[in-house]
């Protein structure tokens, strides 16, 4: 007697394929960031290890009110995009935000972002009251972010955009994107040159905002 498997040796053949296609398309589509991410829920499920958000909108306690001697007059207003804070807080629009500000746009997916996130915390940490440094986290996983956050240390406030809106609103679709704004609410500066590091910051900051830190 000829076996089943001996007459319709396709049909054995498809039957151990098959499983192996739908194993290798299900992790392609579990680690897409970008296509997957924007579903997300805006809820988390531990603690976050950002700071909150209630303090955005008021001016830092030691601003300097007046823009850097030489720079440019004009600049592009900060938007009127509304965004959830990470540690579950009602939105914070953007154009409310009070500068001095320093707005890094990044997501856990992007190599060079993850370099530069240690860079922009020790920046928050010299500020001093003379400038806020915020960050948006845009189509990202939010466990990514967290995890981002726990295990780089980064405690200043996070913002959540679950699409692209900020990038779309100032005409720059790239990430990391670094906003370097002034008192007014004004974009002097938009970074796009990939990692920087604490000189590159302090240099930037220094030029467009007026603030001297130690690189």
């Amino acid at each position: 007697m000829t076996s089943t498997f001996s007459r319709s040796p396709g049909r054995w053949l498809g039957a151990l394929i098959l499983p192996v296609l739908l194993l290798v398309t299900a992790c392609t589509a579990d680690t897409e960031p970008a296509a997957t991410s924007a579903a997300d829920p805006p809820q988390n499920t531990r603690p976050s290890p950002f700071a909150d958000c209630t303090d955005l909108t008021t001016a830092p306690p030691s601003a300097t009110p007046t823009r850097p001697a030489g720079s440019a007059t004009g600049g592009q207003q900060l938007p009127k995009v509304a965004l959830p804070c990470f540690t579950g807080a009602e939105n914070v629009s953007l154009d409310q935000v009070r500068g001095p500000v320093v707005i890094n746009v990044w997501a856990s997916w992007c190599p060079p972002c993850r370099e530069e996130l240690p860079a922009f915390q020790r920046l928050s940490e010299q500020a001093d009251g003379r400038f806020q440094v915020i960050g948006v986290n845009s189509r990202d996983r939010r466990d990514g972010a967290q995890s981002i956050g726990e295990d780089f240390g980064v405690r200043f406030p996070m913002l959540y955009d679950q699409g692209d809106s900020v990038q779309q609103a100032v005409g720059r679709n790239v990430i990391p994107m670094t906003l370097f704004v002034d008192a007014d609410g004004r974009i002097r500066h938009t970074d796009v040159s990939g990692a920087l590091d604490d000189a590159r910051l302090a240099e930037l900051v220094r030029t467009h905002l007026g603030v001297t830190v130690t690189a």
